[in-house]
Order: structure tokens, then sequence, then C-alpha cells
């Protein structure tokens, strides 16, 4: 953990005695009210907090639905419309799970658009990111379980077709990839079977990001937060403490966030879904066009870019893996963007890339959609490949501050000027 002065007192004798025995409320204080934040973080790094609301709503209301949930071929469907019509509140837990599904990946992409913009990446922060990375990868896997679970139409469908992605891996070894998809079927055919095992890892996995959560912050605390100039802590006065400063921005952010939140779950709680899954399951009716969640959709565009079933599957995971070799990729000086000016527009032009390529998933895998996917697919992996490893060489950055205060009040407060009552210490030096 970072080192910072100890400002705890406990209240009264019980809370001392519990105190010398077992130090939760210190370790509480120090690392979430006491700990020393940067003074000049924006809105989007309240984004980690809203990331914590949406985890512990999917948790909560998932245990609930499960009380209710049949994971039955004949009654799974039945289930979820008798949660929403008969279930007390079922309706409205039902859609802030559904809703919230959407909601969670939405803060987790300008998460780590953030990151990628800012450089929270880079040195000491590579395990931090690391572990971002991982996560969203659990994440994804729950999704894909998930939505498994209506078992309308499109959730047959979609696992019949992804699923099936690993028998390509009969190209390399003869029979794995088939031993592989019927061990995730659990017999010949996507049935009863296969509904039953996906509803269990889809109850188990929430608990593995939540795990996972807790490494990410404990190493988030060890190394210290970035913040937009990417310019570590130097005095006191470039920080101020978690609470009230960082706390109540982030409360003023989850509250804005909310009233999104809400508006889907009220008034709009199947917009993010297909048609078609408010049809039940029936494997002799093949929807025209089968797509996944639309927080799948640039994925989904990579695999169909490529002609080979081998390449696209090899293609749609190192869209994901090449994530974890960033800190290393990035051969930049200087960690934010924002002192980057070469870099910045290859920047927006990846954010376009992911945009299209979620458009380009909607859509049929035909003529000139297959022809823009494989454009942008290139473009993904050269930005990672190619466009952070060069433009970090070649590219002069610009003038940079001297601290963080320096570039929230001026020249003129920088240095290690009088520190404001109040103000935390700074983050330990790695």
């Amino acid at each position: 953990m970072n080192a910072h002065e100890d400002t705890y007192k406990p209240s009264g004798p019980v809370s001392k005695w519990f105190d010398e025995r077992l130090p939760i409320m210190r370790m509480m204080h120090g690392q979430f009210v006491d700990f020393p934040t940067p003074r000049n973080l924006n809105y989007l790094w309240t984004f980690g907090g809203i990331l914590v609301f949406c985890l512990v709503t999917q948790i909560v209301t998932g245990i609930i639905l499960a009380m209710h949930y049949v994971p039955h071929a004949e009654h799974a469907f039945d289930s979820v419309q008798h949660i929403k019509r008969n279930v007390n509140y079922g309706w409205m837990i039902q859609s802030m799970h559904a809703v919230g599904a959407s909601m969670f990946f939405i803060a987790v992409y300008i998460h780590m658009f953030r990151g990628l913009y800012y450089g929270s990446y880079k040195a000491p922060r590579e395990v931090l990111w690391i572990l971002g990375v991982l996560i969203l990868l659990v994440m994804m896997a729950t999704g894909f379980l998930g939505y498994t679970l209506p078992w309308g139409q499109m959730s047959f469908w979609g696992v019949t077709v992804i699923t099936n992605l690993f028998s390509s891996l009969d190209e390399i070894i003869p029979g794995l990839g088939t031993a592989v998809v019927t061990w995730l079927w659990g017999g010949y055919s996507v049935t009863g079977t296969t509904l039953n095992r996906f509803f269990s890892l889809h109850y188990l996995l929430p608990f593995v990001i939540f795990g996972l959560v807790v490494l990410h912050v404990w190493a988030l605390h060890v190394v210290g937060q970035n913040n937009p100039t990417g310019i570590e802590v130097k005095t006191k006065s470039d920080t101020v403490p978690m609470s009230p400063f960082a706390i109540m921005k982030d409360l003023f952010a989850l509250a804005v966030f909310l009233i999104l939140f809400s508006w889907f779950v009220f008034f709009a709680p199947d917009y993010l879904g297909h048609a078609d899954n408010y049809i039940p399951a029936n494997a002799l009716v093949t929807p025209a066009h089968i797509v996944p969640e639309w927080y799948f959709l640039p994925f989904y565009a990579i695999l169909r870019a490529i002609p080979s079933k081998l390449g696209g599957v090899i293609a749609m995971f190192s869209a994901i893996v090449v994530l974890v070799f960033i800190p290393w990729l990035d051969t930049s000086r200087v960690r934010s963007t924002k002192y980057r000016p070469i870099y910045r527009w290859f920047f927006w032009l990846f954010v376009f890339t992911c945009l299209a390529l979620g458009y380009l998933g909607s859509r049929p895998a035909e003529g000139a959609y297959v022809l823009w996917a494989q454009i942008f697919t290139f473009y993904y992996f050269a930005h990672f490949l190619l466009v952070m490893p060069i433009v970090g060489l070649i590219e002069t950055p610009k003038q940079m501050p001297g601290s963080i205060t320096e570039a929230v009040l001026g020249k003129n407060a920088g240095g290690g000027g009088a520190v404001p009552e109040g103000f935390a210490a700074p983050a330990e030096k790695h």
C-alpha cells in the first residue's frame, strides 16, 4: 500500500479494542478516506467507482433472479416471463440486470479508453492494466453466458454459432475442436444440458470478477493513481484526500449515470436487446441474421472479416490479448496523449475504428460490409503493433508542466510551496 500519514482515530473503547486486534477500519480509512488523490482528476476517473456500483448491482440482482429462474430447455423462457409478470418487482429486477449488463460495458469501455488516452498502462502500472484486461475478458465470458439464459431464438443460435467456433481447432489438431465443442454442449447439440452448465458458470464468474476487482484496486493503491498530465505526485500540494474531494465527485457522476440507467430500466428496458430473443428457442428455425449483444459487435466484425474460420477465431481473441502488451508496445516518453500532438490523431482514429467495427458487426457479412470490416480490422491491430511503437519514437511531445500543482494553478503555484490544510501526503515513489 502507499505510505502516507495515518490519521485514523478510534471513536471509542470498543473500536479501539477492535482496532488493536483487527484493524479493518484503519485500513479502510487509510485507503478510501485519507488516500492521496491527484488534485487534477477529471470526471473520466469517476468511472472506476461507477463500475464497482455496476458490479454490485449485477451480483445482487443476479442472485435474486437465480431464485426464480429455471435452467431447463422447456421452462427457461417461461421462467423469465414469470419473473417479469408474477414475481414482486420482478419486472424491475430483471430489467436492472439486463440493462445493467449494457451499462457495465459502456462504463468499462469508457474506463479503458480513458486509460489508453492518458497512458495509465505505463510503468509502474503494468500489472494494474493487465488485471483490467483480465476483468474485461471474464466480463465478456459472463456476458456471453448470460445472453444464453433467456433461451430465446438469438440466445439459442448465438450459443450454437459461438461455441462452434472452437471446432476450428480441428485444423490444428484433428478432433480437438470437435471434442471441445462436445464438452461445452454436454452432448452433440445445444440442449438443456448446455443451458444448465452455462447458467452455473454465469452464476460463478461474477464472483471471479469481484476477486479480480479487489486485486485491481489493491494494485492501484500500491502504485497510486495516474492523472491527466501523466506526471507523478511530487509534493503534498499535488494531492487531496480521497474523501471528501474524490468521493463527492464520484457520487455526483454516479447520480448522473443513474439517470441514464433508470431511463432505460423504466422507459426502454428492451431497447438494447434483440427482438428475436423474445421468441422461444427453436432448433428448426434459424434467424435471418444472427448477432451477439451490441457490446460484442466490434469483435464479431473482426471474426467475420477474416475469410478463414480458424484465422477469424485467432484474430478475435488476439484483439483482446494484444491489449495485455500495450505497456511495452508504446515507446513514447510521456504518458498523456494530451501532450502528444501526432499520436492524438491516431488515437481518435482508433476510437472511430472501434465504433465502425461495432456498426459493421451488426450488418450482414456481405459485400462492402466485409471489405470495410477488413480495413478497420487491419487498422485495429496496426494501431498497437505499428503506430504505438513508431510514433512514440519519432514524435516530439509538447512542453509539460513541472508538477500537477503547476498544471492546475500555473507556474507561480508550482514547486514545494505551502501546503493547504487538509491536503494529503504524496504517494510513495517507486
